[in-house]
């Protein structure tokens, strides 16, 4: 028997489908049901295209009468590069609309139910709901705090090591692994960096997707407060993507020799660059979510800022060994293992010969 939880999944699916091409809005997936029968599908597929109801209720025409939608996030009520949706829904005569969960929008948090109720139609808000908010953390993350979400990613051996003494990391993960990243690269908006990272390795920091397939290059941000980046690095190359170089302020005057690269000027603090300030300003510009790709000094700045949501570790079936070979983590020193940054653990899969683990900041 197919219940409401089966033909929300459904639509889960057809909104996880656009992953990364929705940015900034959400992942949203629609069916309409009449009979027992899908009579309409849809699912948001490009910020500025129609809605997932949209494409549902188009497909459906005349048959959305008396039907049920079932839709992963709240209608929306306001106009914006669309229409409100949930006029349409109203218009559109189905009987009963099931809902995953409220859109924290405050543009529409609830504002969309509320005028589908009004209309006498029934309303179900709930159903999948942990998985609907799970598929849309990037967006529940910008709407809550105002900032991108950010993702740490490294790989290591099974020994907690991301490179020897001397540096030397490729390739510590296997080519699974490596293809996995770039279907990452290919969801986020923006890639970053240490200046050091780019000193040393020359990264381009594009994607490379399998079998030819094209795909989005995300904007590349490189964290560099002495201006260090060379000039003639790949990573500065306009034509390849968009770079971002967030420096002290101060340095406005030495940014001259840089061409077709954008910079922020933020302030330094206990010798560092403000990571809260840089992450307000990113959002600005269009980041709404973030791949921090840098080494061990980075990840701790991330990690000690309390601002990693997400942790992305491949673990390689290696042991490196030796007491200098570096860590996903430097920085300072913690004296009890009291000063641990919870996580809990969530997906962990196989991609060749590795495992991909998932973790997340242990909530209060």
């Amino acid at each position: 028997m197919k219940n409401d939880q089966y033909y929300m999944n459904l639509a889960l699916e057809l909104a996880a489908s656009a992953k990364g091409h929705t940015n900034p809005n959400p992942l949203v997936g629609a069916v309409l049901v009449k009979g027992g029968v899908i009579v309409g599908t849809g699912l948001h597929r490009k910020a500025g295209e129609p809605h997932a109801e949209v494409h549902a209720f188009n497909m459906a025409g005349e048959h959305a009468q008396g039907a049920t939608l079932y839709v992963t996030l709240e209608p929306c009520s306001h106009y914006g590069k669309t229409p409100p949706c949930a006029k349409q829904v109203v218009e559109s005569g189905v009987a009963r609309v099931v809902v995953a969960t409220v859109d924290p929008n405050p543009s529409v948090a609830g504002r969309g139910i509320r005028m589908i109720q009004e209309a006498g139609i029934e309303v179900e808000v709930g159903v999948q709901e942990n998985e609907a908010k799970f598929l849309n953390k990037r967006f529940m993350h910008n709407m809550i705090k105002g900032l991108p979400y950010v993702r740490s990613k490294f790989a290591m051996t099974l020994d907690g090591k991301i490179a020897t003494y001397s540096g030397h990391s490729q390739w510590i993960s296997g080519e699974e692994s490596r293809a996995d990243v770039h279907e990452l690269r290919n969801e986020v908006d923006g890639i970053l960096v240490g200046v050091g990272t780019v000193i040393k390795d020359n990264p381009a920091l594009t994607t490379r997707l399998q079998n030819g397939q094209k795909g989005k290059n995300p904007t590349r941000i490189i964290m560099d407060r002495q201006l260090r980046t060379p000039v003639d690095a790949q990573i500065t190359n306009r034509e390849i993507a968009r770079t971002i170089i967030v420096t002290a302020k101060g340095n406005e005057q030495l940014i001259a020799k840089y061409e077709g690269v954008d910079f922020l000027f933020v302030d330094v603090v206990h010798g560092q660059l403000d990571l809260q300030q840089t992450l307000e300003m990113l959002y600005k510009e269009g980041i709404t979510d973030l791949l921090v790709e840098g080494g061990g000094t980075i990840n701790a700045s991330f990690l000690r800022a309390n601002l990693i949501d997400e942790y992305i570790v491949y673990i390689a079936p290696k042991v490196l060994g030796g007491k200098d070979s570096i860590a996903p983590f430097t920085g300072e020193n913690v004296d009890t293992i009291d000063e641990a940054v919870e996580l809990t653990f969530g997906e962990v899969e196989k991609f060749g010969h590795d495992l991909r683990v998932l973790a997340y900041p242990k909530k209060d």
